[in-house]
C-alpha cells in the first residue's frame, strides 16, 4: 500500500514523532493508522526503557494554585541537558503534570504517572511521558512533587526562573509577607521551620562532626561541652527559617519580621532542579586519549 504524505502528516499529527519514524510506522502498520499509532508507542516505551539509566540533573520546578489560593502542586521535572529543558514541548508536559498533580492529588509518584494526562481518561502521564523521550532524544523523570493544602489560611509562591520553587504555608499573613518569606526560603535554603522540625539524622550527623572537632581542642571538658553548645546553637541558626537573617533586613531574624508582622510559617516546600543529584562530569581529553589507546 502507498504511505500518502497526507497519511504521514496525520500521523505526526498523533504521535509528535518525526516524518520519518511515522512513515516506517505506516509501512509496517500497511497503512493502519491505529495500528501504526501503536507500534509508534511500543517504540516510544522501547527508547524510554533504553534511555532511563541517564542521569537527568536539568529540567524545569512548576507551581500551580487554585483559584482560593489555599491549595498548591509543586513538580519537578526533568531532563538531560538545559536544551531539552528549555523547549516550549518539554515546558507544556511540565506544566499539565503539575496541573494534574493540583486537581488530581495522587498520594505518591507511582499514583500521578498513572493519572491520565489530560484528566479525561486518555493516555496516562507515563505513557506521554515515554512519548516524550522518543520525540526528544532524552531521558525524562518526574523527580518528584508535593500537593500543599494551607492549614493556616494563607499560601505563599515563589519561582525563581524555572529551577527554584517554594510554597510555604503560613496563617496570620498578607500577601506580602507570604511572598517574601516565599522568596526568602528561595535564596537562603533553609532546612526546616525550626529547632524542633529538624531531621534528626541530620542534627545528629551534625553533632558528631562538631563533638569531634571541640574535641581535637584539647580544652578542658566544660569548655568543650560550652563550645559544643554554642557551635551547634550557630548551625540551628543558619539552617532554620526563623533563625536565619531576613534577607530583606539582615538585622533582625525572620522570627522577628514574622513577629512584627502578626503572621506564622506552618511548613514549606522548596524544589531545586537537579538538587542532590550527583552529575556526570566529561573530560574529554582523557576521553580522546583513552580513545587513542585503545581502551
Amino acid at each position: 500500500m502507498q504511505i500518502t504524505a497526507a497519511m504521514v502528516k496525520e500521523l505526526r499529527e498523533r504521535t509528535g514523532a518525526g516524518m520519518m519514524d511515522c512513515k516506517r510506522a505506516l509501512t509496517e502498520a500497511e497503512g493502519d493508522l491505529e495500528k501504526a499509532v501503536g507500534i509508534m508507542r511500543l517504540s516510544g516505551q522501547a527508547k524510554a526503557d533504553k534511555k532511563a539509566g541517564r542521569i537527568t540533573a536539568e529540567g524545569v520546578v512548576a507551581i500551580r494554585m487554585d483559584d482560593a489560593g489555599t491549595r498548591a502542586a509543586m513538580v519537578e521535572i526533568n531532563c538531560e541537558t538545559d536544551f531539552v529543558a528549555k523547549e516550549a514541548e518539554f515546558g507544556v508536559f511540565v506544566e499539565a503534570v503539575c496541573a494534574r498533580a493540583l486537581a488530581a492529588a495522587p498520594a505518591d509518584l507511582d499514583g500521578l504517572a498513572e493519572t491520565p494526562l489530560d484528566g479525561a481518561g486518555g493516555p496516562s502521564i507515563e505513557e506521554e511521558r515515554r512519548s516524550l523521550i522518543a520525540r526528544t532524544g532524552e531521558n525524562i523523570s518526574i523527580r518528584r512533587f508535593a500537593t500543599i493544602d494551607s492549614r493556616g489560611g494563607r499560601l505563599g509562591v515563589y519561582l525563581h526562573g524555572k529551577r527554584i520553587g517554594v510554597v510555604v504555608d503560613l496563617e496570620g499573613a498578607d500577601e506580602v509577607v507570604a511572598k517574601d518569606i516565599a522568596m526568602h526560603v528561595a535564596a537562603s535554603r533553609p532546612v526546616a521551620v525550626a529547632e524542633a522540625d529538624m531531621p534528626k539524622d541530620m542534627l545528629a550527623r551534625e553533632h558528631e562532626i562538631l563533638e569531634t572537632q571541640v574535641a581535637e581542642s584539647g580544652k578542658p571538658a566544660e569548655i568543650q561541652a560550652k563550645m559544643l553548645a554554642g557551635r551547634i546553637a550557630k548551625f540551628l541558626k543558619e539552617v532554620t527559617l526563623l533563625g536565619q537573617p531576613f534577607v530583606k533586613d539582615p538585622d533582625r531574624t525572620v522570627k522577628e519580621h514574622l513577629r512584627a508582622s502578626g503572621a506564622a510559617v506552618l511548613r514549606f516546600e522548596r524544589f531545586e532542579v537537579g538538587e542532590g543529584i550527583e552529575r556526570k562530569t566529561e573530560n574529554f581529553a582523557e576521553e580522546v586519549l583513552a580513545q587513542a589507546r585503545g581502551h
